[in-house]
């Protein structure tokens, strides 16, 4: 009795959250830019998780792949893997809903690198009941991402990265009220760039810069005019790294990130006007919709509004110990998402485990769906000469 309590509360949450966004096309204040398969915007990595998601300029490790595939070919070891683990709703008790992720990467030589990440993002047991309650089937919606991606050093440091993605996503199976829903894929690219301005001893000036998620609409049923944008993200980053001495070094990072998602329009109340608003919205292709996102929310200032800033900072002791922190600040336009972070780093040979938790934060519906959790993952270097 308790999973259905728990699955209905969940249904209500999301029920919650459409009529916060529907009441968004009356409210000026708030217009989020939102966009399909939004688990791809989900941190997918227990270090940047305790730095307040921060990962385009820290320093490489084998998790690069989720946010700067430039960093690859800086890492120390020829070759290594990384798995986490990211419960999702663990606040409401539900222990199927979850991000599970993996990435790794191969070294051909000191200048280039492929690597290939996967993300699995569960929805735990649906059950479809009809007006009297009685069980018609149960569904297990899933989202898939995978992708390779080649990396070079075009200089001593710097870098580029590329990496081609495959996503999929079944949300609903079957037909209801006449419409027939199907799985969701879609193909995108990231292309990324890396400055590597750290010494020696490891102190100095990283940045890069991402463009992440730039592919194909989505679509859920055969109707080729109701199909979603996926989310296309440019990312900056930026990172300092302070050495004290031999075994003491701290890492400041910064990162910006705004989606390359059209606004929605806002309602008018006419409905011939809204219809075709909306129309104009959907019907603009993916190449298009990048630049007009950029012109589309009235002013300079509410453009500002879009972006996403996350602060982090890391503190390292022999290479071998980490403490972290972060926070992440969202406009109100735009969801309103503020939370604090804090993690920790453990290694021992050629094994790094990390740690992550984020702040309880939000109430009802703009509640974090990763408050009160613990986040794990574990990373290996496989030939055992890194010391990251």
């Amino acid at each position: 009795m308790k999973t259905i309590s728990l699955r209905k509360l969940l249904f209500l949450l999301v029920a919650s959250l459409s009529i916060v966004l529907a009441k968004a096309q009356n409210d000026p204040t708030l217009n989020v830019v939102s966009s399909a398969v939004p688990f791809l915007r989900i941190s997918p990595d227990a270090r940047a998780g305790g730095m307040g998601d921060v990962g385009i300029a820290t320093t490489p490790d084998a998790n690069a792949g989720y946010w700067n595939l430039a960093k690859t070919p800086f890492n120390k070891a020829k070759s290594g893997v990384s798995f986490t683990y990211t419960p999702w709703l663990k606040d409401l008790g539900l222990n199927d809903v979850y991000l599970a992720s993996g990435t790794g990467y191969y070294k051909l030589d000191d200048n280039q690198a492929f690597s290939a990440t996967l993300r699995y993002f569960s929805l735990g047991n649906i059950e479809f009941t009809d007006f009297a309650g009685n069980t018609l089937n149960s569904f297990r919606p899933r989202e898939l991402g995978v992708d390779v991606g080649y990396s070079r050093k075009l200089k001593e440091n710097l870098s580029l990265g590329a990496a081609f993605r495959y996503i999929s996503s079944s949300l609903a199976n079957g037909t209801f009220s006449g419409v027939t829903y199907k799985t969701g894929t879609a193909i995108a690219l990231d292309v990324s760039l890396f400055h590597d301005g750290t010494t020696k001893e490891g102190g100095g000036f990283n940045y890069g810069i991402v463009l992440s998620n730039l592919g194909s609409k989505i679509g859920y049923t055969n109707d080729a005019n109701n199909k979603d944008y996926i989310p296309a993200n440019l990312g900056i980053g930026l990172a300092y790294t302070t050495v004290f001495d031999e075994i003491n070094k701290v890492t400041f990072a910064l990162d910006a990130n705004r989606l390359l998602v059209p606004t929605p329009p806002l309602a008018t109340g006419n409905t011939i006007i809204d219809e075709a608003s909306l129309a104009e919205y959907r019907n603009k292709s993916v190449i298009s919709s990048y630049f007009s996102s950029f012109g589309d929310a009235g002013s300079f200032t509410n453009e500002l509004k879009k972006f996403q800033v996350s602060l982090g900072a890391e503190y390292v002791y022999n290479e071998q110990f980490a403490l972290r922190a972060g926070y992440f600040y969202e406009n109100i336009s735009q969801g309103n998402r503020k939370y604090f972070t804090f993690g920790a780093g453990l290694k021992y040979n050629v094994i790094g485990i990390n740690f992550s938790y984020l702040v309880p934060s939000g109430q009802g519906v703009t509640r974090n769906p990763l408050s009160n959790t613990l986040r794990f993952g574990i990373s290996f270097d496989l030939d055992g000469n890194s010391e990251n």
